[in-house]
C-alpha cells in the first residue's frame, strides 16, 4: 500500500484516506463509482450521477503536529516501560476526514480515516483536491485518471514515494502542469 497525497493506492483498489480495515469507514475509488465502507455509511455513488467530490476536516502538515506526534510516542513509550504488565494506553482511532459526494440524487458525506499521522502538505492537499474535481469532469476523463492510479499502484510495489514524486504524480493525475498552482 502506498500513500500519494490523499490517496491510499493498495495494488489496483484507490481509496481516498486509508483503506479502511473491519467495519471501519473509507471511501473507494472504482471505475463504477464512488463506494462508501464501513459501518454506518454504505452505498455506491456512480460517477455520471456526481457534480462533485470534495474533502474537509483534513489535516495540515505543521511543526505543530510533527511534535506532537514525537511527543505521543515518546509519552507511550515511558508508560510502557514503567508499567509493562498494566493495562496499557488504549491506542486513539486515527482521525476521520469528510468526503463529500455531491450528485443528483442528493449530497452525501462520506467519512474515511486520515492516512497522514502527522497531517498532509499543503500542495498534497491542493493537487488532491484537483484531482477529485477531475475525476467528475466526465467518463473519459474519470476512467483514464483512475487507470493511471491504479496501474501505478500495481507498479509502485507498495512502497509510498519521497514527496517531490508524490507532488509530480498528483499533477500528472490532475493534469496540473509543473509550475502552476493546483
Amino acid at each position: 500500500m502506498a500513500m500519494v497525497g490523499l490517496f491510499w493506492i493498495a495494488e489496483g483498489d484507490v481509496y481516498v484516506g486509508a483503506k479502511p480495515s473491519g467495519s471501519g469507514p473509507g471511501v473507494r475509488l472504482t471505475p463504477e463509482g464512488v463506494v462508501a465502507l464501513g459501518d454506518g455509511q454504505s452505498g455506491l455513488h456512480l460517477w455520471e450521477d456526481l457534480r462533485a467530490l470534495t474533502v474537509t476536516n483534513l489535516p495540515a502538515k505543521s511543526l505543530k503536529r510533527q511534535v506532537g506526534a514525537v511527543k505521543d510516542v515518546a509519552l507511550g513509550l515511558v508508560v510502557n516501560l514503567v508499567l509493562p504488565m498494566g493495562p496499557g494506553r488504549v491506542d486513539e482511532a486515527p482521525a476521520l476526514m469528510t468526503v463529500r459526494v455531491e450528485s443528483a440524487g442528493g449530497d452525501h458525506e462520506l467519512a474515511a480515516y486520515v492516512a497522514a499521522a502527522v497531517g498532509y502538505p499543503r500542495t498534497e492537499i491542493d493537487l488532491s483536491r484537483a484531482l477529485l474535481a477531475r475525476l467528475t469532469e466526465g467518463a473519459a476523463t474519470m476512467s483514464t485518471t483512475l487507470a493511471a492510479m491504479s496501474e501505478w499502484g500495481r507498479a509502485s510495489g507498495g512502497a509510498t514515494p519521497r514527496g517531490a514524486e508524490r507532488e509530480r504524480l498528483l499533477r500528472e493525475w490532475a493534469g496540473v502542469p509543473e509550475g502552476l498552482p493546483a
